[in-house]
């Protein structure tokens, strides 16, 4: 259950926010997106059949080429 003074949520204006300054190259903002979802491509990581580095490194380069694809289509619905 989600508490008002987790730290670790963050509200959907801010993750819009990353989401954008991804898209635009902002590396802090990548980096800043990873470190967000780390523990779920970790938990994700464990059914790739690769070594664990390797199938991180996907899934991290899978979530970043999403982000330039998907962010611009999301403006549009916005």
């Amino acid at each position: 259950m989600e508490t008002k003074d987790d730290p670790g949520i963050i509200p959907d204006r801010e993750i819009l926010e990353l989401l954008r300054a991804a898209k635009q190259g902002d590396t802090e903002a990548m980096l800043q997106l990873i470190d967000l979802y780390e523990e779920d491509i970790l938990r994700i990581s464990k059914f790739i059949h690769l070594p664990e580095e390797d199938a991180v490194s996907a899934i991290i380069l899978e979530f970043l080429e999403f982000i330039q694809r998907e962010t611009e289509a999301f403006d549009r619905r916005s």
